[in-house]
């Protein structure tokens, strides 16, 4: 039974006014009795309610109840946790997960919300190996099943600056990868965005390329960074694969695209993710499921609103529809500025189709680029729909205001891509036979497999040789 406190107690812990508490008392926002003229309130419900409103710190605490239910499960370690997409996809096929490292206020948050008795830190760069077992109840003899993690995407995405393990972000990539070789798990896990397969590990600014300037170094290829970690991998005697995964092939109502790196322990090659749907339903498998197959029978939403100069026009579309799809003399009009940028411009003046999977959730469904709106009502997304569409159960408590909330479940891992490393994790552990699809299209880009792209990089090395002997006999 939780203990009682008084009111004058709770807007302390809360750092708010005891006029305050009593309010929250009356809406039932707080679990509270009231004896008198005095409120007694649930000190669970204190702190359930400071975490999902900010108003409580989630502090660093080791794994409660370890063996709780759990012992028979193979245990996963989750560094760079979000609000565990990935976390919960890894649980349903099966692990227990037993860490979550996160260092974002509001997911902390989230995650001390949903799973207490997980072992929560921070700031991957402050912990050992020795810090992290110690955390989730392990010791040096223990072997760990599985880590997971994906790491900071932003320094490897096409829309940004291309940094790559120049940018802070891309440094904690490298800390994953140093802490995860010291604990030695049998299975390891990266998750990433497409950028990765691209990303140069040295930026050189392009005006110190070209002629006069020295070819460009390995490390400073297209690829560089993804070609440092596999050399640091295979060193490391871990056998790897991956491919960039479209889930929607695994049963996500979305068209979502990561790549997905597998290391295993003893150097052998993983097989590939098992898809369990296909787009048209090839291979005899259930078709990609449709946007409205998730979002039907929602009580309650809450989302952003548009603005009235872009609702304007969002009157005129129907489902499926976009800017494009308005009359001609009010497409300018509409889109001002942007009418004229190059690209598609698809995510201006977007109204999501019923019969179609979701385009891939941001983290703001409301940004004039990137619009997410209802096929039929004058709005973006609810969270609760983001909540369905990624795979969240629908009881999965989020921590911060809405923009925060949005922001959680647009950059986390849909649940059935996360099922999907786990069981295949799961049945290697088991020493099962995995069948693959041959020829299967997991993405709509090309030489995204490990075969293809370390050829792709082998030849992108032999271009800059020949380039560069070419410069010096002054044939270019």
């Amino acid at each position: 039974m939780s203990t009682e406190i008084s009111n004058k107690e709770a807007a302390l812990q809360l750092d708010i006014s005891e006029q305050r508490v009593r309010t929250l008392c009356r809406q039932g926002d707080l679990i509270s009795r009231k004896i008198g003229n005095t409120w007694l309130i649930a000190q669970d419900s204190i702190n359930r309610y400071g975490l999902r409103t900010a108003h409580k710190v989630a502090e660093d605490h080791p794994a409660y109840d370890v063996f709780g239910g759990s012992s028979n499960r193979p245990i996963a370690l989750s560094f760079f946790s979000g609000a565990m997409g990935l976390d919960l996809g890894i649980e349903k096929s099966g692990f227990h997960v037993r860490l979550a490292c996160e260092v974002d206020k509001y997911c902390r948050q989230t995650i001390a919300l949903n799973r207490p008795n997980t072992a929560l830190l921070g700031d991957i760069n402050e912990y050992t190996a020795k810090d992290i077992l110690k955390a989730a109840g392990l010791n040096k003899k223990d072997d760990i099943d599985l880590i997971v993690g994906g790491p900071p995407c932003q320094a490897f995405s096409t829309a940004g600056k291309r940094q790559g393990f120049n940018d802070d972000r891309g440094n904690v990539f490298l800390k994953y990868l140093d802490l995860a070789l010291e604990l030695r798990p049998k299975y390891l896990v990266f998750e990433n965005v497409r950028g990765l397969l691209s990303c140069p590990m040295e930026h050189r600014p392009h005006e110190l390329r070209g002629e006069g300037f020295p070819d460009l170094s390995e490390d400073e290829l297209k690829g560089g960074a993804l070609n440092f970690i596999l050399k640091r991998l295979e060193k490391s005697g871990y056998g790897y694969s991956f491919n960039l995964y479209n889930s929607a092939n695994f049963g996500t109502p979305q068209v979502r695209e990561r790549v997905i790196i597998i290391c295993s322990r003893d150097g052998k090659k993983p097989p590939f993710l098992v898809p369990t749907h296909s787009e048209s339903g090839e291979y005899g498998l259930p078709k990609w499921r449709s946007l409205k197959s998730c979002i039907q029978k929602i009580k309650e939403h809450h989302h952003l609103t548009f603005p009235e100069k872009r609702l304007k026009y969002y009157r005129m579309l129907k489902q499926g529809q976009n800017w494009k799809d308005l009359p001609e003399n009010l497409q300018k009009e509409a889109m001002g500025k942007s009418y004229y940028a190059g690209g598609g411009k698809t995510g201006f003046l977007r109204r999501l189709a019923w019969n179609k999977p979701s385009p891939t959730l941001v983290t703001h469904p409301a940004m004039p680029a990137t619009d997410l709106a209802h096929p039929e009502e004058d709005r973006p997304l609810s969270i609760e729909e983001y909540k369905r569409i990624q795979e969240f159960p629908d009881d999965w408590v989020l921590a911060g205001p809405l923009i925060q909330q949005y922001k959680q479940i647009g950059n986390a891992v849909p649940l059935s891509l996360g099922c999907a490393v786990g069981n295949l994790i799961k049945n290697l552990l088991a020493r099962k036979n995995v069948v693959s699809i041959s020829n299967f299209e997991y993405s709509r880009y090309k030489n995204t497999s490990h075969e293809e792209w370390i050829a792709q990089f082998k030849q992108e090395k032999i271009k800059h040789k020949a380039g560069y002997r070419q410069q010096e006999l002054g044939f270019c």
